[in-house]
């Protein structure tokens, strides 16, 4: 099946830099899937939150991508897709300085060669839980 998108470069595009993303992608079909930023967190917790539901959410940056990525998979196979048809990702990450290595690390195993267009941004605490270090937002192409 071919892919509903294509990844767009321009025509500096030179692979030596080896950049995590891509500048941009040009969605031909599918249907467009928008997640709510996700965490370490669960997917479904308590609204106002409460704190205990949350002990259990390794500190270590690298294990709060791994359970964000998963969550996000979970969530896209639920809509008929896969990390495979994520076409935008913002990255919140707390203390960029301390956390965005083993977060990068992370998220590039699970994408693998796939590079969807992504912005981060720095800021100081995530809404969920000050424990928490990682928000990702997601957009997605999934196949009619």
């Amino acid at each position: 099946m071919e892919q509903p998108f294509e990844m767009i470069h321009t025509g500096e595009n030179e692979p030596r830099f080896n950049m995590p993303y891509t500048p941009a992608v040009k969605v031909h079909s599918g249907k467009m899937v928008f997640l709510a930023g996700i965490t370490a967190a669960p997917v479904y917790h308590s609204h106002p939150h409460i704190a205990a539901e949350f002990d259990d959410i390794p500190l270590d940056p690298g294990d709060q991508a791994l359970m964000a990525i998963e969550a996000i998979r979970q969530v896209l196979v639920a809509a008929g897709g896969g990390l495979e048809h994520v076409v935008e990702m913002t990255r919140y990450i707390v203390d960029i300085a301390d956390n965005q290595d083993a977060i990068n690390r992370v998220l590039g195993q699970a994408f693998g060669d796939h590079r969807p267009a992504s912005t981060t941004v720095e800021v100081v605490r995530l809404a969920t839980d000050p424990r928490l270090v990682l928000e990702l937002r997601i957009v997605a192409a999934v196949p009619e």
